[in-house]
């Protein structure tokens, strides 16, 4: 039988705020109630920006994203272990460890993001002795024929020690159908984003953003499932443009703003094309390749098909460029930089952003935001008021 349009978009309406509710659940109990539906099972925390779940998955154990508390837990304990000046994302992610949310974690994976993030592994070691801690070191220079080699190698490390923690060693067909997965997850997700851009009243930014973030918590085979649904389920969608301005968001790859935050942005009158929100959900632009060797496909991804990010030092590309070539393509009429307070790496290259959006005539407005932020009367008059001067200009 035919399905309405009304019953569409019950359903969809449905499935954004089951992913809402598990987004921003510090609880984590759909990872939870994954480990009680799998006996002996085990789960790995990911710190962002940039995890390969690969690995983990084909381990046979779930990825499970940890990307700090938001605005949903207090900061009680946490700002003893650092300085006051420490992004909030750090803070709340250890919170999250001394107030035992992370007990169900058999471990985490951390990388080089920038000096508090790199600290964070150290204090989650000394903080919870038990617990399996790494660093993923990714290389640094592009340009050299040995990054991709040096990398695989690395990741042949990883998967040594989550394989000693799993009981189980991965073969390369487990890798490969791990591989094939994420790309569908992946290609979903860049799918979603290519409507939100063309078609920005049909799916708001805010929905993909608890959508990316509920499938980081969620075994990725019932996230495949989602992403199929929401995506037959879109174009039926009864919702008609509204009077907005078109803008690219960048600045906000690592600490997560308030959902209520992002849905202020909107409703002061941005439809935002495209962000940076939870890159490393769809790290890579195009599918990793399935090969023989999937370390080393899954290497050479991370440096010749991989997004652009501030703390991926790549120097075969100039700063800002992409951002430029962003704004053209999804023919946005601004730029909304939105960094997190104390956001070392997004506030270095606001700085350089703001010369080339200067330089090519692109109007752009700086907002800064916390995790525990509440109230978002500031942002939307700042908001409102950018919109406006381009509206009525």
């Amino acid at each position: 039988m035919a399905t309405t349009p009304t019953q569409e978009t019950s359903r969809l309406g449905a499935i954004i705020d089951s992913c809402r509710e598990i987004a921003q659940d510090v609880n984590f109990a759909a990872a939870k109630q994954w480990l009680q539906e799998n006996p002996g099972k085990k789960a790995i925390g990911c710190f962002p920006i940039y995890c390969p779940v690969e690995l983990i998955h084909a381990s046979g154990m779930l990825p499970v994203g940890v990307i700090g508390g938001g605005n949903q837990i207090e900061i009680s304990f946490a700002d003893s272990r650092f300085q006051s000046f420490v992004c909030s994302i750090v803070k709340s992610t250890l919170e999250l460890g001394l107030t035992k949310r992370l007990e169900f974690l058999e471990g985490m994976l951390f990388h080089s993001i920038c000096d508090p993030a790199r600290n964070l592994a150290s204090v989650f070691q000394r903080n919870f002795p038990t617990m399996f801690v790494d660093y993923i070191h990714f290389p640094q220079n592009f340009a050299s024929p040995l990054a991709r080699q040096y990398l695989a190698t690395e990741y042949r490390r990883i998967l040594d020690h989550l394989q000693q923690r799993s009981g189980y060693a991965p073969t390369a067909d487990d890798l490969n159908h791990s591989i094939r997965l994420y790309n569908r997850i992946r290609s979903g997700l860049r799918e979603i984003y290519r409507i939100r851009a063309e078609t920005p009243h049909l799916i708001s930014a805010a929905e993909s953003f608890v959508l990316s973030r509920a499938g980081m918590l969620m075994a990725p085979e019932a996230f495949e499932k989602i992403l199929d649904e929401v995506l037959a389920e879109l174009p039926g969608r009864p919702t008609r443009p509204k009077d907005r301005i078109r803008v690219v968001l960048e600045g906000s790859f690592c600490e997560l703003p308030p959902v209520e935050l992002i849905e202020t942005l909107e409703e002061a009158g941005c439809y935002i094309l495209d962000d940076d929100f939870l890159r490393g959900s769809r790290w890579f632009t195009e599918d990793v390749p399935i090969q023989a060797n999937p370390l080393f496909s899954l290497a050479e991804s991370y440096s010749e098909r991989a997004c652009y990010s501030g703390t991926k030092h790549d120097t075969r590309e100039v700063k800002a460029a992409h951002l430029i070539n962003l704004v053209k393509e999804k023919k946005a009429d601004a730029v909304v930089f939105q960094a997190a307070k104390f956001c070392e790496p997004a506030l270095f290259d606001y700085a350089l952003y703001r010369k080339t959006l200067d330089d090519a005539k692109i109007p752009h407005l700086l907002l800064e935001f916390e995790e525990k932020t509440w109230i978002f009367d500031r942002a939307r008059s700042e908001v409102e008021t950018f919109v406006e001067s381009l509206l009525f200009d």
